[in-house]
C-alpha cells in the first residue's frame, strides 16, 4: 500500500484551501499512492475566524469536489473539514457548533463513496476550550478502501487530540482497522514536536496498526518552529508501522510524503506482539 502525507499549510480561505486539496490529490495520484491524508481542518485553518460560517454555506460544495476528485484520481482520501452540528448557550452567548469531521473519500462502482468521522476527544487543553464552538462525535469509524492491487484495506479514523486517548486506537483495532489515519493541526510550543512524536509511535504500539499521522505545516517555518502558539499545526507528520517504527517522517514546512507499507506486516507484528489478544484476555 503506498500512502502519502499532505502536510499543507492552511489558510483562512476555503477556496484556497480547496484548490490546494484538488491538485495534491492529482499529485498523489500520479505518484500511484492508494491513499492520501491531509491536516484536520484542511477546509480552514483554525484561528481564522468562525467556523460556524463556513460549515453552513461550504460543507456542502466542499464534500461534493473532495469526493469527486478522490473518484476521478481513483485515490482514497482522508480532509479535515467542518460540519454543522447543535446551538448551546455559552457565557450567556448563543454559539452554533460545527463537528470537526474527517471526510473519507474514495472511487466505488457507482460513483464516489463518502463518510465521515467526527472528532470524539476535544481539545479542552493548554488554554483552550474547542467545545465552546466544537460539538463532539459519538461513533468510531472504520472503513474498507480498495486499494490499486484490487484488495482493500481497513481504515480507521481519529483527530489530532485523539491521539492521547489509546482506548480509542486500540477500539479501532478491535473493529478490524489496519491503518489509522490520524490528521491533525498541532498546537506548537516547547517539547510539543516530541509529545508529538512519541504518541504517534505510542499509539501504534497500542493498537498494532499502521498510523498516518499528518499534521499542517508551521505557519512561519522554521523561524517560529517551538513558540508556543495556537493549535494551527507544528508539522512533523509521520507514517509509522504497526511495531512503532518510523517509516516516513516531514520536517516542519510543506511537504507531501510518499512511502510504501506492508500491510501483511501488520498481521506479522500482532502474532509477534499480541497486544489485543493478551488484553482481551484479561
Amino acid at each position: 500500500m503506498r500512502i502519502a502525507l499532505a502536510q499543507l499549510e492552511l489558510s483562512a480561505s476555503v477556496e484556497e484551501n480547496l484548490d490546494a486539496v484538488k491538485a495534491t490529490i492529482a499529485r498523489a495520484a500520479q505518484g500511484n499512492a492508494d491513499l492520501v491524508v491531509f491536516p484536520e481542518a484542511t477546509m480552514k485553518a483554525f484561528n481564522s475566524g468562525r467556523l460556524d460560517v463556513v460549515a453552513e454555506s461550504s460543507s456542502d460544495r466542499f464534500v461534493a469536489e473532495v469526493s469527486q476528485a478522490a473518484h476521478d484520481a481513483g485515490i482514497s482520501v482522508v480532509v479535515g473539514m467542518f460540519r454543522p452540528a447543535d446551538q448551546v448557550e455559552r457565557d450567556g452567548k448563543t454559539m452554533h457548533r460545527v463537528f470537526n469531521s474527517l471526510l473519507l473519500a474514495w472511487r466505488d462502482e457507482d460513483g464516489p463513496g463518502v463518510e465521515f468521522y467526527d472528532k470524539l476527544h476535544l481539545f479542552d487543553a493548554f488554554g483552550f476550550r474547542e467545545s465552546d464552538t466544537v460539538a463532539p462525535g459519538n461513533a468510531h469509524v472504520v472503513c474498507d478502501v480498495p486499494l490499486a492491487d484490487g484488495s482493500s484495506v481497513a481504515l480507521g479514523l481519529a483527530t489530532c487530540f485523539d491521539i492521547r486517548f489509546p482506548e480509542q486506537f486500540i477500539q479501532l483495532a478491535n473493529l478490524g482497522a489496519e491503518v489509522i489515519a490520524l490528521p491533525a493541526s498541532w498546537n506548537d510550543g516547547p517539547g510539543k514536536v516530541l509529545q508529538w512524536q512519541t504518541l504517534v509511535s505510542a499509539r501504534a504500539l497500542d493498537s498494532t496498526c499502521v498510523i498516518a499521522a499528518v499534521d499542517a505545516a508551521r505557519p512561519g517555518g522554521a523561524k517560529a518552529a517551538g513558540k508556543d502558539e495556537g493549535p494551527t499545526g507544528a508539522g512533523y507528520s509521520m507514517l509509522v508501522n504497526a511495531d512503532g517504527g518510523v517509516i516516513a517522517s516531514a520536517g516542519c514546512g510543506p511537504q507531501l510524503l510518499v512511502a510504501d507499507v506492508d500491510i501483511a506486516e501488520v498481521e506479522r507484528i500482532r502474532r509477534s506482539i499480541p497486544v489485543l489478544e493478551i488484553r482481551d484476555q484479561g
